[in-house]
C-alpha cells in the first residue's frame, strides 16, 4: 500500500471506500460493496471489525442524528452489525484480491487485531482508539504502517499516541477527521489539513470524511490542501435507512471524484516553478528590451534619459539597465531601435 508514503500533488490521492458494516451481515452484500468500490476506483476498501461487547457497555449512549438511525444504544446498534468474524474476513480478504483492490478492516479489540494480521499490509486506528494506549502499542507492534484517524482530538493527544508507537518505528499516516455523523460542511475544517501538514511534517496527512456526499468537493478541496489519503463512507444505496448509508458516497460519487481528480491533475500540472515551452514565444514577444529614447551619436556615452524599455525581448534586457547607463555607443543609435549588445561597449 502506497498510502503512508504518498507524495502530496505529484500523484492521486490513495482513495479508501469505507464500507463499514454496510453489508449488514450479508456476504453478497459485501461483495457487491467490494466490487461497486473497485469499479468507482478505489484503492482499498474497509470494513470494520469488533463484537459489540468488546467495543462498548450495554448502557453506552449514543453519538450519531437518531433522526436517520434511531438506535439509542451503541451496544444495541454494534450488535445489529457484528456478524462477521476472522472466517468472513478471510473470504473478503481474498474477493478483494481476485477484484484488483486493497482489503483492509479497522480492528476495535485484541482479537480482531490480531487475526487481521495475517490480511492486511496496513492498520487503521479509529479517533475512538486514539487514547487506548495499551491498543496502539499492540497495532504497533505487528510492525506495519499504521493510519491513525484524530477526530476529536487536541494536538497533545496527537503526539502522545505517536509517542505510544515510537518504539516500534512503524510509518503513521495521520488522519484529519470530525468524529460527528453527519459533519455539516460548516464543521468540516479542513483548514485543519494544512496545519497538521506543518505541526507532524514527517507524517503524511490523510482525511476521513464524514460529511454528506453532495457533489463530492468537500474531498476535492481536502487533496488540494494536501491531504493524500481520501477515506468516505461507501455504500451500494444511500437511500438505506441506518447510520452508514445517508452520509455515504457510492460508486457514482466515486466516479464522479475520479473525473474530478483527473481535471484537478491537468490544471495542477507541474509542481515545480518554471517556463513551459508554450511559454517560449511569449518571453520572447511579451517581455521588454532596452529601447532607445533619442537620437544617440557614435561615441557618446549613455545616460539614462537615451533609453527607455519595450517590447520584444530581443535585444538588451532591462535588468541590465545600471549596467548599460555609462556605456559607449559603437554608432549611431536611433530613436525606438531596440539596443544589442553588439552596439555598445
Amino acid at each position: 500500500m502506497g498510502a503512508v508514503a504518498h507524495n502530496p500533488l505529484a500523484t492521486d490521492p490513495f482513495v479508501i471506500a469505507e464500507a463499514g458494516v454496510n453489508h449488514e451481515g450479508s456476504m453478497d452484500l459485501a461483495f457487491r460493496l467490494i466490487d461497486e468500490a473497485r469499479e468507482g476506483g478505489a484503492d482499498a476498501i474497509k470494513f470494520q471489525t469488533y463484537r459489540a461487547e468488546t467495543i462498548a457497555s450495554k448502557h453506552s449512549p449514543y453519538y450519531w442524528d437518531i433522526s436517520k438511525e434511531p438506535t439509542r444504544s451503541q451496544y444495541d446498534l454494534f450488535k445489529k452489525y457484528d456478524k462477521f468474524w476472522k472466517k468472513e474476513f478471510e473470504t473478503l480478504k481474498q474477493r478483494c484480491d481476485e477484484s484488483g483492490i486493497e482489503f483492509l478492516s479497522t480492528p476495535f479489540d485484541r482479537e480482531s487485531a490480531v487475526f487481521l494480521n495475517d490480511l492486511m499490509d496496513v492498520y487503521k486506528i479509529s479517533s475512538s482508539d486514539l487514547t487506548n494506549k495499551p491498543f496502539i502499542e499492540l497495532i504497533s507492534s505487528f510492525g506495519k504502517p499504521v493510519l491513525l484517524s484524530t477526530g476529536a482530538a487536541y494536538l497533545h493527544e496527537i503526539e502522545e499516541a505517536l509517542s505510544w508507537m515510537e518504539g516500534s518505528d512503524v510509518p503513521v499516516a495521520l488522519l484529519h477527521c470530525v468524529l460527528n455523523y453527519p459533519t455539516p460542511d460548516s464543521d468540516a475544517n479542513l483548514g485543519m489539513i494544512p496545519h497538521m501538514k506543518a505541526k507532524f511534517p514527517s507524517h503524511a496527512i490523510g482525511y476521513s470524511d464524514h460529511t454528506l456526499p453532495g457533489d463530492m468537493e468537500n474531498l476535492e478541496i481536502a487533496y488540494l490542501l494536501g491531504a493524500v489519503i481520501l477515506e468516505k463512507h461507501f455504500t451500494f444505496d444511500k437511500s438505506l435507512p441506518g447510520n452508514d448509508h445517508y452520509h455515504a458516497m457510492d460508486k457514482e460519487d466515486l466516479k464522479r471524484f475520479k473525473v474530478a481528480l483527473d481535471r484537478i491533475r491537468i490544471v495542477i500540472g507541474n509542481t515545480r516553478k518554471a517556463p513551459l515551452p508554450s511559454e517560449w514565444k511569449s518571453r520572447e514577444n511579451a517581455r521588454r528590451s532596452l529601447v532607445i529614447a533619442r537620437e544617440v551619436v557614435k561615441g557618446s556615452r549613455l545616460v539614462p534619459e537615451d533609453l527607455t524599455w519595450k517590447r520584444p525581448a530581443s535585444g538588451v534586457s532591462p535588468r541590465f539597465f545600471s549596467e548599460v547607463v555609462g556605456m559607449e555607443a559603437l554608432e549611431d543609435l536611433h530613436p525606438d531601435d531596440v539596443l544589442h549588445w553588439w552596439q555598445i561597449r
